[in-house]
């Protein structure tokens, strides 16, 4: 059984890094994972806890067309470099968390992505050293209102709104290449999204070597790989499901902001 790192909520409001396990009790840890956290003598029952999202970066480093399929679909051509943009930490939402649908937009998409946190500082780290500077994987939404992005000459608003980045529901160590990444919108059977992660134009040791020499990456720090095509707009009331094959799903529904 593949190990699931996760962060939780008490019912009293303490928050814990731990060990999911099959039976849905949380093994808590001492300290956040990638900082060596071990294991307690503290269980949590299923009852007892909020799952969170599994870290809390100081900063969300993303990616733009790194699929040629998307690249094409959105009429632009593909980056000779990765494309990067920033989201705040704020944008942060657990799995089962709404998507709040701002005012300002008319047009909110979904973006199923892959999702890389940092396990160790890392400056100006060559591919190689990046690789081991990976401590884990688990899924992103990267969701825009894509109509101010296209309004804006950058796109800071159109993917800064609080609960546009959900992430979770855990983080896993090890994922094979070749794990294919779906979208499902509501009940439709049929994937919106559907790619094999070895289809990035730009791989994962490659973003954190070439972001790292930009700026230092921190431990729990979290890079979105970027999405593949099939974007799409979400309604109010819809259920969005990113799935990536190795780690599970992620599941958000979509809210009017009051």
């Amino acid at each position: 059984m593949v190990q699931r790192y996760v962060r939780v909520k008490t019912l009293e409001g303490k928050t814990y890094y731990g060990l999911l396990l099959p039976s849905r009790v949380v093994e808590v840890l001492d300290a956040p994972p990638w900082l060596k956290g071990k294991s307690t003598d503290i269980k949590f029952k299923p009852d007892a806890y909020d799952l969170l999202a599994p870290c809390a970066p100081s900063k969300i480093v993303a990616v733009g067309k790194n699929y040629r399929a998307h690249a094409e679909e959105m009429g632009t051509s593909l980056p000779k470099e990765p494309l990067l943009f920033l989201k705040p930490p704020t944008t942060i939402t657990a799995d089962g968390q709404p998507i709040y649908y701002p005012p300002q937009s008319h047009r909110v998409d979904y973006e199923g992505e892959l999702a890389i946190v940092i396990g160790e500082a890392c400056t100006k780290s060559n591919p190689e050293q990046a690789r081991s500077k990976i401590w884990g994987y688990t899924i992103a939404n990267d969701v825009t209102a894509r109509d101010l992005q296209k309004k804006d000459a950058q796109w800071t608003r159109a993917k800064g709104f609080d609960s546009f980045c959900p992430i979770g529901p855990w983080i896993v160590r090890e994922l094979n290449a070749g794990a294919r990444l779906q979208t499902f919108l509501n009940e439709e059977s049929e994937p919106r999204q559907s790619a094999l992660l070895s289809q990035m134009v730009f791989p994962p040791e490659f973003l954190v070597s070439y972001i790292s020499g930009i700026m230092t990456l921190l431990p729990g720090d979290t890079i979105l790989t970027g999405t593949p095509a099939g974007v799409g707009p979400m309604e109010k009331g819809d259920r969005v499901r990113v799935e990536i094959e190795g780690i599970g799903s992620l599941e958000n529904h979509v809210l009017p902001r009051v």
